[in-house]
């Protein structure tokens, strides 16, 4: 029989500057919520000028980043580069150093950008692991739907409604679904034991989490890991529908000692990466010769050659992936 799993806590995601010119919602990585195992950090982020995220160093965690509107260049200095666009994924893995950019692109009618980033910690044992770059693109994220048509959840990782994605985002173990909810609709969400999950609303108000707990856009709920099932109803009355990200990690019982963007386990590990970043070495060797590309800014030029982030190379992704796919459902 399932159980609900009781609400640890509600917190507002507290709007901030970060970077240059953009602004975030942070509700983990907070003096609420300083982390929440294996969560550092969660920002829904916004920027629409050339401001955003120059180069910059990360140690010891992953970053899950989704686009939910607009679109954003990045790179890092072992190379890797390119554009996501709406409803796109890109994971980066730290490990023991790495230099990268994320960047705004400018649209003409100024419209903002937004997303959400996640730090999720690395295990001690693969702290040391190579900086690595995966991209999950948006045609690739199946879609799973209630009978009714009224709840459709992208399953980036994880089961829901019968769909799964069992695609690695993290050395740790991640699951992550982004559910949309019309009026009138309920849903129910199997969750793993041993994982810590939290639920941030993107868009509406009054869902109705296990039973009796009434939540609002920019809040973020946070389970304790006591039961194995999230059920949520939303009223018919509201006019429009209702956006949110429900995504859990495998706890991790170790220590987290976090300075700026490095983390590590122990206060010797933080001392030696500023020493390594300012010295170019043990890992950011690479910093030496690396010339930042998109940190001032990002172009169209740019867009459509260093990045190949054009439309059309773009489109030529899609229809790749679109006929690989058939190709293995003929095969079968």
């Amino acid at each position: 029989m399932a159980t609900l799993r009781t609400i640890k806590t509600i917190i507002p995601g507290i709007e901030q500057a970060e970077g240059v010119g953009a602004t975030v919602r942070r509700s983990i990585g907070n003096m609420k919520m300083r982390n929440f195992t294996p969560f550092l950090l969660f920002d829904h982020f916004s920027s629409n000028g050339v401001g955003g995220f120059p180069e910059h160093p990360h140690l010891g965690q992953e970053t899950i980043t989704l686009l939910t509107k607009g679109a954003f260049a990045h790179e890092d200095f072992t190379g890797s580069k390119g554009v996501l666009r709406e409803g796109d994924l890109q994971f980066m893995t730290a490990g023991r150093g790495t230099v990268h950019s994320e960047m705004p692109v400018i649209h003409p009618d100024g419209s903002p950008n937004i997303g959400l980033q996640l730090w999720v910690d690395l295990p001690e044992k693969l702290k040391e692991v190579e900086p690595r770059y995966r991209d999950l693109k948006t045609w690739e994220i199946p879609v799973a739907e209630t009978p009714d048509g009224k709840v459709k959840v992208k399953v980036i990782s994880g089961k829901s409604y019968g769909v799964e994605l069992l695609k690695e985002l993290a050395y740790t173990p991640v699951q992550y679904y982004h559910y949309t909810m019309k009026p009138g609709s309920h849903f129910s969400q199997e969750v793993p034991k041993g994982f810590n999950f939290f639920l941030y609303v993107l868009q509406g108000k009054n869902l109705i989490l296990q039973k009796d707990s009434k939540v609002n856009k920019f809040e973020n709920v946070f389970f304790n890991p006591d039961g194995d099932t999230i059920v949520g109803e939303y009223p018919e009355s509201e006019k429009e529908d209702l956006e949110f990200v429900l995504i859990g990690g495998e706890i991790l019982n170790q220590k987290v000692v976090q300075h700026g963007p490095f983390v590590a386990t122990s206060r010797e590990r933080i001392q030696q990466a500023f020493a390594d970043y300012q010295f170019a070495r043990n890992g950011f060797e690479r910093m030496r010769t690396w010339k930042t590309l998109i940190s001032g800014g990002v172009t169209e030029e740019m867009i459509n050659n260093e990045l190949g982030g054009s439309d059309e190379a773009r489109e030529k992704q899609r229809q790749e992936y679109l006929a690989k796919v058939a190709n293995v459902k003929d095969e079968l």
